[in-house]
């Protein structure tokens, strides 16, 4: 990794002045995701670094990137928020960043902090899984005084939020002139978290995915955190990012969490996912917002949403029928 020299004038033989310079900062799982795509999206970023959480998504996800590894922030964890503080201002002094740009979850609160308290252009783009208005994270940041703030939706931009472009919106779904009758490879993936289990919907797809597969399938399943013993599946918690992306590139169905990233990752396959959201009152999540992405992706017919309880095998055939496509995305100015 390659770090800044702590702001003594040169960096790699340039003068730093006449190079502008970004730390993009995220959460691992969809915020990860989320920033890595609208970093391309977003002109004039100059020399760009990382701040994050160390895990198989981040190294495969951001290989050959310059990357600074903080602690893991748990949802809603206020000691160890606190605790990234001191190391947050101190990776924001010595990287000399004209820009700070992070799509949060809890990582956004210290760096954000740190970067406005130097005096540093700093922006927050909240997560698309959030339709109806800002996450918890999103509320916290916002009262950072001279903090730049983005909705991904219009609905509830305001005059402090203002509406930048969502990612969901260049694709588009088109029924596939020959349907699979059944599934050759599948992709089931519950995600990163580690505090998380979801459980409900592995035994839901242990009953349903059957009726949909050939007898010969390769299913790859990424549990997580969760518990699946006594149940008849093997599979792994980390799946590396690249090898994902392989897998879900090879799949006729993707099954998953109603995560960002894993949303984005099937529909830049062409895929229409089947998205179960997890719900907070089953212990699933901190809350529902993953109910309102499945829902806005079911909406615009890019997405089959359903709730693991209620899944059906004529849900999944649904989605074998359903291609998606990409059109051409626009991009994201930041307010100066």
């Amino acid at each position: 990794m390659q770090l800044w020299d702590g702001g003594r004038g040169r960096r790699g033989g340039r003068d730093r002045a006449a190079v502008r310079r970004t730390l993009l900062v995220a959460s691992t799982g969809g915020h990860l995701e989320e920033l890595t795509r609208l970093r391309r999206r977003m002109p004039s970023l100059g020399e760009v670094e990382w701040a994050t959480f160390d895990d198989a998504q981040s190294r495969s996800l951001l290989a050959g990137e310059t990357v600074h590894y903080v602690r893991y922030i748990a949802p809603r964890d206020l000691a160890a928020t606190l605790a990234v503080s001191r190391e947050a201002l101190r990776i924001v002094r010595q990287g000399g960043y004209d820009l700070v740009v992070s799509t949060g979850a809890a990582i956004a609160v210290p760096f954000l902090g740190a970067a406005r308290a130097l005096g540093r252009s700093s922006h927050y783009v909240e997560s698309a899984a959030r339709s109806q208005g800002p996450s918890l994270t999103g509320r916290l940041v916002s009262r950072l005084p001279g903090l730049r703030l983005y909705t991904q939706y219009p609905g509830w931009a305001d005059d402090r939020w203002r509406h930048g472009v969502s990612l969901f919106d260049a694709y588009e779904a088109e029924d596939s002139a020959r349907p699979l009758a059944r599934a050759q490879r599948v992709v089931v993936t519950l995600g990163t978290m580690r505090t998380y289990g979801f459980r409900s919907a592995v035994e839901a797809l242990v009953d349903v995915l059957p009726d949909v597969i050939t007898p010969d399938a390769e299913v790859l399943w990424q549990f997580g955190c969760t518990d699946v013993s006594g149940l008849p599946v093997d599979g792994r918690a980390s799946v590396p990012a690249q090898e994902m992306r392989e897998a879900v590139e090879a799949a006729d169905l993707v099954i998953a969490h109603a995560g960002i990233g894993s949303a984005l990752s099937a529909l830049d396959a062409g895929l229409c996912p089947v998205l179960l959201p997890r719900r907070a009152a089953r212990g699933e999540h901190v809350d529902d917002h993953q109910l309102l992405i499945a829902e806005d992706l079911g909406a615009r017919g890019i997405a089959v949403s359903r709730d693991p309880r209620s899944l059906t095998a004529d849900d999944l055939r649904r989605a074998l029928a359903t291609r998606v496509r990409l059109g051409v995305p626009a991009a994201f100015e930041l307010t100066r």
